[in-house]
């Protein structure tokens, strides 16, 4: 978990990058921005609010050798390591930026490169690495007053309210190539941002270990519980599994095979899924980890227990213990209508 609520900006690089494939050029300022007490909460704002609102999946920079030849890595350690060489040093990140800007969708934008401190993450506080860029122009009208009469003149700008694209890097787990966030909001090229600019993969912790392997269960219970035996197991067996997790700090397969899933024949069909699907979802040699309680809650929240049926009835499940619906709800067949039916008891109805 993050927080940037006392986080403050220690230095502003500001800098401007065309598209290399259309000839543009690219700004390098010679000295840092000077920031004042009213552009100040506006930018933080401008460069905080997406990281505030996005869901917290993290990377770490990677090198399929060894991490000192990445040079994004290189550049933020050198950065944490002496922080007045910040603005050097986003020259050189911009130039690098600027390199991989060769692809005709890539648009131009300004680069502000920024020195955070005081970010909260884990419960640590530590120093940061804010690069941001901006690429969309809004139109906005100016009123200018001229002999009595008022103007409109079109001008574009900068919208406050959207960031194209940004990172934040941690200083915290460098050994595993630093804590980021990262956000992208104009995917034109997927590739340009994460992999031909920062170079990361995903950061694999007890939160993406978590993740996957409840999407990993989610996947299972579509196309092999499912079709095995119906919707009602394939909702059950979701609700089992992420309620396996919620009651466990530590995950351990065997226990948690045991636990959720009744039939001997699933168990089988399980790690036989695992090692046809498990390298897809990077959980291949996955069988113990630490579970992440914001990863639960999330997929609990994302995880939809619903029945939906042919004949516009809906059947919600929302059971914290899904032994219930064991008991409250039965699936049969009825000869004379030749349909099926789900009974339901209950004791009132709740308005």
């Amino acid at each position: 978990m993050i927080n940037l609520y006392n986080t403050t900006i220690e230095t502003l690089s500001l800098h401007k990058i065309g598209n290399k494939s259309r000839n543009e050029n690219m700004v390098l300022s010679d000295e840092p921005y000077r920031l004042n007490d009213e552009i100040l909460p506006l930018i933080k704002e401008f460069f905080f609010k997406p990281f505030r609102d996005k869901e917290e999946n993290y990377f770490q920079f990677a090198h399929e050798v060894d991490l000192e030849y990445n040079d994004m890595f290189r550049w933020a350690t050198d950065i944490f390591d002496n922080p007045e060489k910040a603005h050097a040093i986003s020259r050189l990140i911009t130039g690098h930026l600027f390199q991989q800007s060769n692809h005709p969708h890539i648009k131009n934008g300004e680069v502000y490169m920024v020195y955070l401190r005081n970010l909260s993450i884990d419960n640590n506080v530590v120093d940061g690495i804010g690069i941001f860029k901006s690429e969309i122009k809004s139109d906005f009208l100016e009123i200018d007053e001229h002999d009595n009469n008022l103007e409109m003149i079109l001008k574009q700008g900068i919208s406050l309210d959207k960031l194209d694209k940004g990172c934040i890097i941690f200083n915290y787990k460098k050994e595993e190539g630093y804590k980021i966030l990262t956000i992208d909001s104009n995917r034109y090229d997927a590739r340009y941002w994460l992999e031909h600019f920062l170079s990361v993969d995903a950061f694999q912790d007890e939160n993406f270990m978590t993740k996957k392997y409840l999407k990993f269960c989610q996947d299972f219970a579509k196309e092999v519980v499912l079709p095995a035996e119906d919707k009602k197991e394939e909702v059950m067996f979701m609700n089992r599994a992420v309620n396996h997790f919620a009651k466990n700090d530590q995950f351990e397969e065997s226990n948690f095979l045991n636990e959720v899933i009744d039939n001997p024949d699933l168990i089988s069909e399980f790690k036989s899924y695992k090692v046809d699907k498990g390298e897809k979802y990077s959980i291949e040699d996955l069988t113990t980890f630490p579970i992440s309680n914001t990863a639960v809650n999330d997929m609990r929240k994302a995880f939809k227990n619903v029945i939906n049926l042919d004949t516009n009835i809906q059947i919600k499940m929302d059971f914290v213990n899904p032994e219930s619906a064991e008991k409250f709800i039965e699936k049969g067949w009825d000869e004379e209508k030749q349909m099926y039916y789900y009974l339901v008891y209950f004791n009132k109805e709740i308005k």
